[in-house]
């Protein structure tokens, strides 16, 4: 299917169509379940969304970083297509099949480390960082899970407790999971010192309070995303991520990284850990992994995983074929389109108009971000303060404009870009002179 690469605008957005379907899905749907911009999308691709008024809108937010190489992509299509008239389902843990296992042997090749690997499959990012936890609490013997502010990693009962963002992701929810605790992120625009100073003393304060209010001898596991996604784009200062991989080796405790939400390229490197040099001993995968089919990895080192009982780990629909081969499709595709330069040459297009934007309009605080994984936070001019009115005033005139883009951050002051990889460098251009007449009208 091929789709044209241009933003077109028939109606007002949301269109009539949009807004009957609307109408449906507030009858059937609980409101629990919010929606971004309420048009009905009918097919996409490359960097479109064609909704169900024929309107075809820039994507700015590849359906939260899982669609980097884009929403059709030739390679996952065929793949998927010849699965299904084969077989959808058997269980792996019934009876297995090629495609899991060639997933994994790619994991594990690909993942940072030389070390001997292993990987299973799940269904979803919150299921890969659970699980990640399950492993290093039988690996080590210990129970306490170290997190960090800013941190988000799901909405099951431990994923949401180890969440730092109360509302909406726990607030009513409660009790939580016991034996999660939080210390300081390396959060350079907001650290108090300067963020000169900021992976120095963050790391030291998180080092600290481990030691004295937990004790390092009894923490199973260390999770942190290496840029924090939801919490709003943090880049940890450099240095801090290395520091508390350090520590973490020195105590027996397992460093899981979630890369949900940074991986399959979207960094400008396959996994935003490798920017640093830091190698987890479990990494989590999910989202971009198989192009929108349900999947998700758990990837760690042998004598970690290995420690685990039969029957230990699973799940019906872990590993789906589809799944498998979908993701199998979106590693080819990364490989051969070389998505991961492309990532880099998206980063080097947004970041420069971005701060140029931010020279001109005092509302941005701060930009940031690595390959196609971009923020702005946004503040009350002259200071630092918050300002999600802002936030939401220009969402709301992008998408009037038809540029689909989403917001982030703990205080709801941020605008995160995630494009997919694929995008036209046109659209791009494109997208970004509507955000900025977005500014300019404010």
């Amino acid at each position: 299917m091929s789709i044209p690469q241009e933003r077109r605008l028939v109606t007002a957005i949301p269109g009539p169509r949009s807004q009957e379907l609307l109408a449906r899905k507030q009858a059937a749907v609980p409101p629990g379940i919010g929606t971004t911009l309420p048009v009905f999308v009918t097919r996409a691709g490359g960097g479109v969304l064609e909704d169900a008024d024929g309107n075809a809108l820039i994507d700015f937010g590849s359906g939260i970083a899982v669609t980097n190489v884009g929403n059709s992509a030739p390679k996952v299509v065929e793949r998927v297509q010849k699965q299904a008239a084969d077989f959808t389902h058997t269980c792996f843990m019934v009876t297995p099949y090629e495609s899991y296992v060639s997933v994994c042997e790619k994991l594990n090749e690909l993942t940072p480390g030389d070390h001997e690997k292993r990987t299973f499959l799940v269904n979803s990012g919150a299921e890969a960082v659970e699980n990640a936890v399950k492993v290093a609490r039988l690996a080590t013997g210990r129970q306490a899970v170290v997190v960090f502010d800013h941190g988000y990693h799901g909405r099951t009962l431990l994923t949401m407790t180890l969440t730092a963002k109360n509302m909406p992701y726990k607030q009513g929810f409660g009790p939580f999971a016991p034996e999660v605790y939080r210390v300081p992120l390396a959060y350079p625009f907001r650290w108090p010192t300067g963020p000169e100073n900021c992976a120095e003393e963050a790391a030291a304060q998180a080092i600290d309070m481990i030691g004295k209010q937990i004790g390092a001898e009894n923490v199973a596991a260390v999770v942190i995303e290496p840029i924090a996604g939801e919490g709003g784009f943090i880049e940890p200062a450099k240095g801090f991520l290395p520091r508390i991989a350090e520590f973490c080796r020195a105590n027996g405790i397992v460093f899981v990284a979630d890369e949900v939400q940074t991986g399959f390229a979207r960094t400008g490197d396959l996994f935003a850990c490798e920017d640093e040099g830091v190698v987890p001993d479990i990494i989590c995968t999910a989202k971009g992994i198989a192009g929108g089919l349900p999947l998700a990895a758990v990837t760690g080192r042998a004598e970690l995983m290995d420690r685990v009982h039969a029957g230990g780990l699973g799940g019906t629909y872990g590993g789906n074929p589809l799944a498998c081969e979908a993701a199998l499709g979106v590693l080819e595709t990364i490989e051969e389109d070389d998505l991961v330069a492309r990532a880099r040459r998206i980063g080097d297009v947004m970041l420069p108009r971005l701060l140029s934007l931010s020279e001109r309009f005092d509302v941005i605080g701060d930009v940031r971000g690595r390959g196609a994984m971009i923020a702005v936070e946004l503040v009350v001019p002259g200071t630092k303060d918050p300002n999600p009115a802002a936030v939401q005033e220009v969402v709301k005139r992008c998408h009037a404009e038809g540029l689909l883009v989403l917001t982030a951050g703990t205080y709801g002051n941020v605008l995160r870009f995630l494009p997919p990889l694929v995008i036209p460098e046109h659209l791009l251009e494109e997208g970004l002179g509507i955000l900025e007449k977005a500014f300019a009208s404010l």
